[in-house]
């Protein structure tokens, strides 16, 4: 308890110090006009309040309640105050620099350091509300903004039964943090206009808890392809992010889930392999439990490939895409296609094609979206269906993403 409490007085201290000097800002802007400098105080009191009150009632048991919110509120305060910050101090800078400058030279007025610019002021101001309008986009519509992508791949060794085959892929669905039957009734009726031959799903069906599914199971029960729907497990979906009340209850909670994933018509793939057939011809569909980097390791990949041929077209499904850079890349037995999720591209981020393409989440995982190639294998990482945490998405949208396979 006092650990905790250390580390939100922490926090908040970490808030007063951009707080007080976004409020800079304000005050030079608004001079005369002391309600707007009490307002801008108001609103950062009430922010520090909910945020305490966040981190005191934050249970493992129930680890999502008022998270979301919570998130919201934070992302909303901090983003504009640290666009503000960054051009006020900016000004500071310039302003001490003229100030030293000033003093050397002996050709001050009196003050040391000038008075801050109002226009200075305004610019911060406009700049900030730009995050600020982004993030409301984000949190009452961005979240549901789905978008279909398409990628063709080619192969030399694809069997020519599959020249032209299609897959439409998904990805972290965390249908615990949904709110909207309508906006998710629309993404999976765009799933099925793909009209595609194959839907895999590369994990995170729910939050914690196999029971966050029960509400969605009829609109998910809708998905339809002519040589099936497949699926692997996420990190989120092993309920290792709360405390259950025994050891029985999470195992309960995992059989449950796989009973889902059945219900759903999803056929669940648990370091195993299938062999997808058309026309006479094969190719060899594999999945992995979770495997990532500095998270939980439960996917075995020999023990997934260990009856295929070394000459077969593989696809592997393997939800984190650290997996591709620090195993799969280099596996003896060549994996033609993976394809992952996990990221969420942060929910966050700025993306044109063919100018930029960028997310804090770049930071940690080098292949974060879209589609990569390396030692002749690919890697496709899906920004994922749903959302987690921030009830948003920021410029990186959900996506469905539709891989159509040709030879050479």
């Amino acid at each position: 308890m006092v650990s905790t409490l250390i580390r939100v007085l922490l926090f908040v201290l970490f808030l007063s110090l951009i707080d007080w000097y976004s409020y800079q800002a304000f005050k030079t802007l608004f001079r005369d006009q002391t309600w707007i400098k009490i307002s801008f105080w108001i609103f950062s009191v009430f922010i520090y309040l909910f945020v305490i009150y966040g981190f005191l009632a934050f249970s493992r048991v129930s680890p999502t309640q008022n998270f979301g919110r919570l998130i919201s509120l934070l992302v909303l305060s901090l983003l504009p105050k640290l666009i503000i910050l960054s051009v006020m101090f900016g000004e500071d800078v310039l302003r001490l620099v003229a100030g030293v400058f000033q003093s050397v030279t002996g050709n001050g007025e009196g003050n040391f350091m000038s008075d801050r610019r109002k226009f200075v002021s305004q610019a911060a101001l406009v700049l900030s509300a730009i995050p600020f309008v982004g993030v409301l986009h984000g949190i009452f519509f961005g979240k549901y903004r789905y978008r279909v992508l398409k990628h063709t791949l080619e192969f030399d060794d694809l069997p020519v039964e599959f020249d032209g085959f299609t897959i439409t892929q998904i990805s972290d669905i965390h249908s615990g943090s949904f709110d909207n039957k309508e906006k998710i009734e629309y993404g999976v009726d765009l799933i099925n206009a793909q009209e595609s031959d194959l839907i895999l799903f590369t994990g995170d069906l729910v939050n914690n808890q196999s029971k966050e599914m029960e509400p969605w199971m009829d609109t998910f029960k809708k998905l339809k392809a002519p040589l099936g729907i497949y699926s692997i497990l996420g990190n989120h979906d092993y309920g290792d992010y709360m405390t259950w009340p025994s050891k029985e209850a999470k195992k309960s909670n995992m059989e449950h889930l796989y009973e889902v994933h059945a219900e759903l018509g999803f056929k669940l793939l648990r370091n195993e392999n299938v062999k997808l057939q058309k026309s006479g011809a094969t190719i060899d569909l594999i999945g992995v439990e979770n495997w990532g980097k500095g998270f939980a390791q439960y996917g075995d990949l020999n023990k997934a490939v260990e009856d295929l041929d070394d000459r077969s077209f593989k696809i592997l499904m393997s939800h984190d895409p650290s997996h591709f850079d620090e195993v799969v890349k280099k596996f003896p037995k060549f994996i033609h296609l993976t394809l992952s999720g996990h990221t969420h591209g942060m929910q966050f981020g700025i993306e044109i094609p063919g100018f930029i393409k960028w997310s804090p989440v770049s930071w940690r995982y080098p292949k974060w979206a879209g589609l990569y190639e390396e030692l002749g294998r690919y890697l496709h990482v899906n920004r994922g269906f749903g959302f987690l945490a921030f009830p948003g998405r920021v410029g990186i949208w959900p996506e469905i993403t539709v891989l159509e396979l040709k030879r050479k």
